[in-house]
C-alpha cells in the first residue's frame, strides 16, 4: 500500500460561468487582450525555469510554484481539473537536461482528471467526465493515425517538440509572459487545457491516483509486451530497468503468460519487489551478468525489453537477448547517446531491436482495456504506487525517483 505525504488541500466547486467570466469572457465573446487584464484567479502550478540544475534538487529547486493564468479552452480543446498526475522519468529527464525542452514549462504528462469544460466543437465529452490524460495528442488525420499508429502521430510530435496544444497555441501564461507545455498535459497544476485528441474517457469510479497510471507507466510498460514486442505464451522474457514503466511491464508478462520472467536492476529491493510481482528469477546488474543470464536461459532471452533509459542498459537488452530473439526498448536517453552492435548480428543470428513509444498503443482502444484488466485483478497495477505528494513537494520527490527510492509517486490536490 502507497503511503501519504504532506498533502495540500483543495475544496469548492467550480461554477462554469464564474469561470468563463475570470478568463475574459464578455457577453459571449472571448479575447486575448482581456484574458489577463488581469486574471481575477490564477492556478497554482510548478513551473521548471531551467534544466540542468544540481542535486538535490531539494535544495536547488529547479521547480516553483507559482500563480499562473490559464487561458479557457479553444476549439477541440477541454478544460480539465487536475486530480492526479504521476512522477515519471521523463518527466526528471527535463528537469536534469537529458530530454531537452523549451523553457519555461509546466511539466507533469501522467494525469487524470475531470472535465469542466469543453471547447467548441467536443461532442463527445462533457462537464463532469473522468478522463486521463495521454501525452501524444493523436491528429487522426496523418498517415501514421491512419494506420493505426497515433503514437508516432506528426502533427501531434511537432507540437510536443515545440511545446504547445495540437492546436499550436499555449494557453498558459506567467507575469503576462507565455508557458511551454510539457507533451500537451502540463499536469503540475490544479487545471490544464488540454487537446480533445489528449484525453480519454474513463469509468468515473476508479480513484484518480490509479487512473493517471495508465496515462504513461501502464500504456508504455504493457504495451510494450502486448503491442510492440508481442510476447506469446510460454516465451522467456527479461526486463532490464524496474520503474514503473519497467514493473509494468514486468506484470505484463506475467499476464501474457511468459514462460519465464528475469528481472534485472541494479537496486536489491526493486529486485525484490519484482519477485513479488510475479519474476521468476532476479538478477543485480554486476561485471558477469551477461553470462549469468546467459546460462540461467541457455543462451539467453527470447525477449528482452529495456525501461531503464541508458544506452549501457539498451546494450545489456541487447546482450542477454539470444540468436533469433527481439530486444525492445521504450526508454528515452538523451538524444546525443549512440548505441553501437555488430552489425553483422542482425542477418546471422536474426536479431530484432525494436523502439516502443507509448507503448505503440492507441489509447482510446487500450486505456479502457487495460483499466479493464486492472479492475478484474488481472493486472495489478495500483501496487505500483509508491507514495502521494502534493504539488509543493516536487522537488523532494524527485530526489527519491532519482535515486531509486520509489516506484511511482503520484502528485495529488486531496
Amino acid at each position: 500500500m502507497y503511503k501519504r505525504r504532506s498533502v495540500i488541500g483543495y475544496s469548492g466547486v467550480v461554477d462554469c460561468g464564474f469561470f468563463l467570466r475570470i478568463f475574459g469572457y464578455r457577453d459571449g465573446s472571448f479575447s486575448q487582450d482581456n484574458a489577463f487584464a488581469p486574471p481575477r484567479k490564477q492556478m497554482k502550478a510548478a513551473i521548471l525555469n531551467e534544466m540542468g540544475r544540481a542535486r538535490p534538487y531539494a535544495n536547488s529547486k529547479p521547480l516553483v510554484v507559482e500563480d499562473v493564468d490559464l487561458a479557457p479552452p479553444g476549439p477541440g480543446e477541454l478544460l480539465i481539473k487536475i486530480k492526479a498526475t504521476g512522477l515519471c522519468h521523463s518527466d526528471l529527464s527535463v528537469v536534469n537536461g537529458d530530454r531537452p525542452r523549451p523553457m519555461p514549462m509546466v511539466l507533469g504528462h501522467e494525469a487524470a482528471g475531470e472535465v469542466l469544460e469543453c471547447g467548441a466543437g467536443v461532442t463527445d465529452l462533457k462537464p463532469g467526465d473522468q478522463v486521463v490524460l495521454t501525452f501524444v495528442p493523436s491528429c487522426g488525420n496523418c498517415l501514421p493515425c491512419m494506420e493505426g499508429r497515433p503514437a508516432l502521430c506528426e502533427p501531434g510530435a511537432r507540437a510536443n517538440g515545440a511545446g504547445t496544444l495540437l492546436s499550436g497555441e499555449r494557453r498558459l501564461r506567467f507575469h503576462d509572459h507565455p508557458i511551454y507545455h510539457h507533451i500537451g498535459v502540463s499536469g503540475y497544476a490544479e487545471y490544464a487545457v488540454v487537446s480533445r485528441r489528449s484525453a480519454i474517457k474513463v469509468d468515473a469510479s476508479l480513484p484518480a491516483h490509479e487512473a493517471a497510471l495508465f496515462g504513461c507507466a501502464v500504456l508504455t510498460g504493457v504495451g510494450a509486451v502486448i503491442n510492440t514486442a508481442k510476447v506469446p505464451a510460454g516465451c522467456s522474457v527479461a526486463v532490464v530497468g524496474l520503474g514503473g514503466v519497467g514493473l509494468s511491464a514486468l506484470l505484463a508478462a506475467n499476464l501474457v503468460g511468459a514462460g519465464e520472467i528475469i528481472a534485472v536492476d541494479t537496486n536489491p529491493q526493486k529486485l525484490e519487489f519484482a519477485s513479488r510481482l510475479g519474476a521468476t528469477r532476479t538478477v543485480k546488474v554486476g561485471p558477469d551478468i551477461i553470462k549469468e543470464v546467459r546460462d540461467l536461459t541457455n543462451g539467453g532471452v527470447e525477449f528482452a525489453l529495456e525501461m531503464a533509459s541508458s544506452v549501457p542498459a539498451l546494450q545489456l537488452a541487447f546482450d542477454i537477448t539470444k540468436r533469433g530473439g527481439t530486444t525492445v526498448t521504450a526508454s528515452l536517453p538523451h538524444p546525443e547517446h549512440r548505441f553501437s552492435i555488430p552489425a553483422v548480428l542482425l542477418a546471422a543470428e536474426e536479431r530484432t531491436v525494436k523502439g516502443s513509444y507509448l507503448g505503440s498503443c492507441v489509447p482510446a482502444r487500450d486505456v479502457p482495456r487495460y483499466i479493464s484488466l486492472y479492475q478484474r485483478g488481472k493486472l495489478p497495477v495500483d501496487k505500483l504506487l509508491s507514495e502521494i505528494v502534493s504539488l509543493e513537494g516536487l522537488n523532494e520527490a524527485f530526489d527519491r525517483l532519482a535515486d531509486g527510492k520509489s516506484i511511482r509517486q503520484v502528485m495529488t490536490f486531496q
